[in-house]
């Protein structure tokens, strides 16, 4: 899983539907998610601190969670099907010693991860899905080194390399 973090709140131009856009810590990548109006005010509420006079919902599971004594330990998303996203909200009770995971929207597990200030994971096929470049200079510098690395292999170079971690295990 990767570590991402909450770029922001963008609009899509053609449908005017609020994205959320996560973004790697060398911020290299982003990760577009689509999300709902009521969900996007939410995150920017938050991002923005702006308080309310009563409490939104995803304030109300914070409560929640304190007064059960289960602290919100991180949020992943971890699947996508079909362009539609999923997402966990993982909460541990240190007293049980037991983590739970509760299903989510991952936009509501966003929010609530920016109002516990705990990580959010992706796993490798969610961002392979839908992955955005932000640094395509870098990754194409990175995929001409590459490139000329695998150029100057040879077979022998896989033999020594075998032979060394055979013998470094003996």
């Amino acid at each position: 899983m990767i570590e991402m973090r909450v770029m922001g709140i963008a609009l899509d131009t053609r449908t005017g539907s609020p994205i959320v856009v996560l973004n790697d810590k060398e911020n290299r990548k982003a990760l577009p998610i689509w999300i709902g109006s009521a969900e996007a005010s939410a995150i920017i509420r938050k991002i923005e601190n702006i308080p309310s006079t009563r409490p939104m919902t995803h304030d109300l599971f914070m409560q929640i969670s304190e007064k059960t004594g289960f602290e919100i330990a991180r949020v992943e998303i971890n699947d996508v099907d079909d362009q539609t996203y999923f997402a966990s909200v993982v909460m541990f009770n240190s007293e049980l010693q037991k983590e739970i995971e509760i299903d989510s929207r991952p936009s509501d597990a966003i929010a609530i991860a920016l109002r516990a200030d705990v990580p959010i994971f992706v796993t490798t096929n969610v961002l392979a899905t839908g992955l955005v470049s932000t640094d395509i200079e870098k990754d194409e510098q990175e995929a001409a080194e590459f490139k000329n690395f695998i150029q100057d292999i040879k077979p022998s170079d896989f033999e020594k390399l075998l032979k060394k971690n055979f013998e470094s295990d003996q």
